[in-house]
């Protein structure tokens, strides 16, 4: 989930699972028969403890990355060989004081909001092509400073 603040910037959790810093949004799995909104309310307020959001757009394209070779059968028990995405753009429509990681499985050791360029810097190097993809995607969601900003 690509959520923004008022400002236009991304939250980005730092991943609590890697000896090395990884950032990321909220991301998470659809279960059998549910729909890929309710899946994107649901793992939002399991990873960082809301779901005061309004859905602003679907990506229009489902989009896929795989693990980097190394990664493969470490990774998700060695069940997956990478992930096939479905994204949206969300506002957030609380203050930061509701995000809550201390969730009941607990994905998050801290948060940020950051700009689309400063969060490309900070996530694993195989995720980067569809983060772009994503941003390009939503560019004109995030606020005009904030473009600038980035730009700058």
């Amino acid at each position: 989930m690509v959520v923004l603040n008022s400002e236009g910037k991304v939250f980005a959790g730092k991943r609590i699972d890697r000896s090395l810093e990884a950032w990321q949004m909220p991301q998470g799995g659809i279960e059998e028969n549910e729909e890929p909104r309710a899946a994107a309310l649901r793992e939002l307020e399991e990873e960082i403890g809301t779901k005061n959001v309004e859905i602003l757009r679907e990506h229009r394209e489902w989009l896929a990355y795989d693990l980097p070779e190394n990664l493969i059968g470490l990774k998700w028990k060695g069940r997956y060989r990478g992930q096939t995405q479905k994204w949206f753009a969300m506002r957030f429509l609380g203050s930061d004081h509701e995000i809550n990681l201390e969730t009941s499985h607990p994905e998050f050791s801290e948060w940020r909001w950051l700009g689309a360029t400063e969060l490309l810097a900070k996530i694993v190097i195989f995720k980067r092509p569809i983060y772009k993809k994503i941003f390009a995607a939503f560019d004109d969601l995030m606020g005009a400073s904030q473009k600038q900003k980035d730009r700058g």
